[in-house]
């Protein structure tokens, strides 16, 4: 599902001239399968975030090939990935990255809009995903009138509503105290056996961490040994 080639990226700092260049990841290869639930854990700099910001296509790529279900998405455009990204791909951000302004249905409904589903038809999946994650009774309420773990709820449900094969998830549980942090793993781990959805989920936290099928290290850019059972 996720296929991962010689994957480099370095970061360029300062003016014309008197530029650095920073290695952020170097060569780094692995495959996940259909279905998994993968872990990615490292050291904050070691390279995580920018390897899912590559995969999801918010930072281009520079060398190495992706392969996501099966396509070759490297010599995608930005439109094109955007696209693509849409039926694929969901994401979750530590920070929830809601829409303040927006209720949590309309933040769930919004990825609809954008892949040009009918009305009728995003009303049904707008609720249909809501109840999946247990927010039956909130459509209405804004961001600022739930509780971190119902925001990541709906940060949550934003990423199933199109049905994506792949879910890359960065530090989902980052904002949230331990007891809802379980119940955001139960809901993945429910979500993963129901709905065969692939997660790659990065993390410190080893509870986190202890759900993947596998897990990966990453230290300064390379992965460590490749795989960590």
């Amino acid at each position: 599902m996720i296929e991962v080639k010689d994957l480099s990226h370095q970061f360029e700092l300062g003016k014309k001239g008197k530029k650095t260049t920073i290695p952020v990841l170097k060569t780094v290869s692995f495959m996940i399968n259909k279905g998994e639930i993968v872990t990615l854990v490292g050291r904050s700099g070691s390279g995580k975030s920018t390897l899912l910001h590559l995969i999801s296509g918010f930072l281009p790529r520079q060398t190495g090939t992706i392969i996501l279900n099966g396509q070759d998405v490297t010599g995608l455009t930005e439109t094109a990935f955007s696209q693509f990204r849409l039926g694929t791909i969901g994401f979750i951000f530590q920070n929830f990255q809601l829409i303040q302004s927006m209720t949590a249905y309309q933040n769930v409904e919004l990825p609809l809009i954008l892949n040009g589903v009918s009305e009728t038809a995003r009303h049904v999946q707008t609720l249909n995903t809501l109840a999946k994650v247990g927010l039956e009774g909130f459509e209405h309420h804004y961001p600022s009138e739930l509780s971190g773990g119902q925001q990541q709820r709906v940060s949550v449900a934003r990423a199933l509503v199109l049905n994506p094969l792949i879910i890359l998830a960065d530090e989902p549980t980052g904002s949230l105290d331990s007891e809802t942090e379980r119940d955001l793993l139960d809901l993945i781990l429910e979500l993963n056996a129901t709905l065969h959805i692939t997660f790659l989920i990065i993390t410190h936290d080893e509870e986190v961490a202890a759900i993947g099928h596998r897990s990966l290290a990453m230290h300064d850019g390379q992965l460590i040994d490749g795989e960590v059972n």
